[in-house]
């Protein structure tokens, strides 16, 4: 049996790792298809953690991010830090309230789902998501608000398994985004379009 050793990988050295953004300018950009879920970032007072968020709401190719209250939104130098050159590509907007931003999303016929540790939440694997899809995220220590609650359409929720409730919002943010990328079966096609494209 042979033993394994680290950078011992024989064969498996070669595959290329892509480590270089797409050739497009923002133009170019902005006009591929989305991914219709629209993010609601409910009071987040860590503007890391947003830049985080729009990482992923890029690598993700989302419709938009609409950061609510206090949210630090761009242009924001801290945003820059975390967000690593994706603001310009994400389409984003600021509401005062967070209420107000889900209320015109809801007449505009989208669903809006919180992600929140609840008695009545439905964890994140076991529901199917509709297209399109607005998805609220709360604050780092407070969750989100009651009344943004009461206003969602469903709640969900990622299962925890150790001492605390919850995790870091970016990391819960990019976990439950996957997933419904992942179940829209827009995965292979989102890669083909690269490939072709890119």
């Amino acid at each position: 049996m042979k033993s394994w050793q680290p950078g011992n990988y024989g064969k498996e050295t070669a595959f290329a790792v892509r480590n270089f953004d797409a050739p497009l300018d923002v133009e170019e950009y902005l006009r591929l298809p989305k991914n219709p879920v629209h993010l609601v970032l409910d009071n987040l007072r860590s503007a890391f953690n947003v830049g985080s968020i729009f990482r992923t709401a890029d690598t993700a190719r989302l419709a938009r991010v609409i950061t609510c209250g206090y949210t630090a939104h761009p242009p924001h130098p801290k945003l820059e830090k975390t967000a690593l050159g994706t603001l310009d590509y994400v389409a984003t907007e600021h509401a005062a309230c967070t209420l107000e931003a889900i209320r015109a999303l809801q007449q505009k016929a989208i669903p809006v789902w919180a992600l929140e540790t609840t008695s009545h939440s439905r964890c994140y694997t076991e529901i199917a998501y509709p297209q399109p899809l607005a998805l609220v995220l709360g604050n780092e220590a407070l969750g989100i608000g009651r009344p943004v609650l009461e206003q969602c359409d469903e709640l969900i929720e990622i299962p925890m398994f150790g001492f605390k409730n919850s995790l870091n919002v970016a990391a819960a943010a990019a976990v439950v985004i996957f997933e419904i990328v992942r179940q829209w079966n827009l995965t292979a096609e989102a890669r083909l379009h690269r490939s072709d494209q890119w």
